[in-house]
């Protein structure tokens, strides 16, 4: 397969006009499915705490989860560049715990970038972390830790007024050193407007197509994740259907004694009727 891409490489791929793929994993066989489909990138985002660990939002996600889950995911993915999201209250604290919970998915995971949300009020974290050596991607829009700010998970920068301050916090994360951002559930209008604004690549999960890529949630695009499915969402595949028709016919097959077959077991090596003598001594 191709070589890892770099920070370097997705700059000069928005140059280019290549649009860059990515999307989130968070264990070992999805990161190996992402990297053999040959994906330009993969975000171990903090939507884990929806799609494989069954809280209602972000919110109750650790550093332990995060940390874990990139660690598996770097074990699949070992050549495709990989962002570890940092999750709620890993950085709204001070500049230092964002740097040094930031550090972690570095020391810790061999991720090759961090991502977190806000704008202009978390520019002295982007900042820090930056100065850090660390490379940082901002997310603004709709941002799913702050959802209860928002009113929900609704969509943002419908209005001018909403519109210019998500300008205004783009302006200032690429200010603040990030080197990639994140747009979510805006219109393209204005996605298009911040991608030809800022010298650094934008990205798009569900801002529309006039950008530098898109991201997309893995278990939203292969119909795994069933409690809901965004607007912006195109399923690729129906993967729960499988599974779920896949077990029932599991236990159908139980039930009935049609499985295991002869063919799924270990028959004994020594004689049956050695078998049998050694079975007496127990009775």
């Amino acid at each position: 397969m191709a070589r890892k891409k770099s920070i370097l490489d997705l700059h000069k791929m928005k140059k280019t006009g290549e649009k860059v793929t990515w999307i989130t994993a968070y264990d070992f066989p999805m990161a190996s499915f992402a990297e053999e489909a040959g994906m330009d990138m993969i975000l171990v985002g903090d939507s884990l705490g929806m799609v494989t660990l069954g809280y209602d939002g972000t919110i109750p996600v650790t550093m332990e989860d995060c940390i874990s889950h990139c660690q598996a995911v770097r074990r699949g993915a070992p050549k495709t560049f990989t962002v570890g999201d940092m999750p709620f209250g890993s950085y709204q604290t001070t500049d230092a715990d964002a740097v040094a919970n930031a550090c972690r998915f570095l020391k810790e995971a061999n991720m090759d970038a961090i991502k977190l949300e806000g704008g202009i009020r978390v520019a002295s974290k982007i900042r820090a972390i930056t100065d850090a050596g660390i490379v940082v991607i901002g997310h603004i829009g709709l941002t799913p830790q702050s959802a209860g700010q928002l009113g929900g998970f609704k969509a943002q920068g419908l209005h001018v007024d909403s519109a210019r301050k998500l300008i205004e916090d783009a302006i200032a994360i690429e200010e603040a050193g990030a080197l990639i951002l994140l747009l979510e559930a805006v219109p393209p209008e204005l996605t298009e407007f911040i991608a030809n604004k800022l010298s650094i690549p934008v990205y798009s999960i569900g801002a529309g197509e006039p950008c530098d890529g898109q991201l997309i949630i893995c278990g939203d695009m292969l119909g795994m994740f069933q409690a809901f499915t965004p607007k912006f969402v195109k399923k690729y595949a129906n993967v729960a259907e499988v599974m779920i028709n896949a077990m029932k016919e599991y236990i159908t097959d139980v039930k009935e004694s049609k499985f295991p077959e002869d063919k799924h077991v270990y028959h004994i090596k020594d004689s049956k009727e050695d078998f049998e003598k050694m079975f007496a001594e127990f009775k």
